[in-house]
This record gives structure tokens, sequence and C-alpha cells, in this order.
């Protein structure tokens, strides 16, 4: 345990995460991703007192008592964060399919195959070969 302050204690990364069994990669992923953000001690390392513990151990309830991963946590701050991205998302689940004027009926089925083969070569066009790939 650190001392911080006369009535402050804190624990280190390690301590925190055998405390609550995340692991420190966890416990620094969960920081990366927004969920919690530690104190930092004067020479960078991260602190964990009793509201980051606290936080923790309800984001664990959490995510077990509703069968979450961290990945869905993380959108949902990013959906109350970003207003462009939760509108987006509103107006995607508001939409309904229709087919486009200028496209028969019979031929609905094949414009939306080429479109979707168009956004995944352009998905793969916008990747990085791994060092694998290149070889």
């Amino acid at each position: 345990m650190v001392r911080l302050g006369a009535l402050t204690d804190a624990l280190t990364i390690h301590e925190a995460a055998e405390t609550t069994g995340w692991s420190p990669r966890m416990l620094r992923y969960i920081e990366r991703n927004g969920l919690i953000e530690p104190q930092r001690s004067a020479s960078g390392y991260r602190l964990y007192g009793a509201a980051e513990l606290q936080r923790l151990r309800t984001l664990k309830e959490l995510l077990g008592e509703y069968d979450l991963g961290l990945g869905e946590i993380g959108f949902a701050l990013r959906l109350r964060r970003e207003q462009d991205l939760r509108s987006a998302v509103e107006a995607w689940f508001e939409a309904k399919p229709e087919r486009p004027q200028h496209i028969p009926a019979d031929d609905w089925l094949t414009f939306e195959q080429e479109k979707h083969s168009k956004l995944l070569e352009a998905v793969r066009a916008r990747q990085v070969p791994t060092p694998t790939e290149t070889a």
C-alpha cells in the first residue's frame, strides 16, 4: 500500500489486481477505454484508492449481472460521450429497409450483394497487412 497523504491510502496496480481479481493488463485496458481513471503518483504510477476499487467491483457486478463484455460497456460510454455516434446509431435503429426507387424489385437482392462486395473490398484495401502476410 502506498501512502498518498496523511489520510489517503492507495494500492499499486499489482495490489489492485490481486484485490479485485482483474489482471494488471485488464486494469490498463479498462483505463485505456475510459471506464476508470486511477490516480497517479508523482512518478506516474497508477494508484487505486477506495473509489477506484468500488468502481472496479461494481463494474464486475454489472458485467456479471447483465452478461456483458467490457467492449459493450466501452461502447455504451462512447454513446454517452459522442453525440454524432449516438445519433447515427439511433437513426440506424429507426431506419426501415427500403428499396431504392431506381432499382427494380427483382434486382434489389443483387444490388445489395454488389454493395456488400464493394464495401468488403474497401475494408480489405484499408487493412494493413501483417508481417506474415507480406512475407
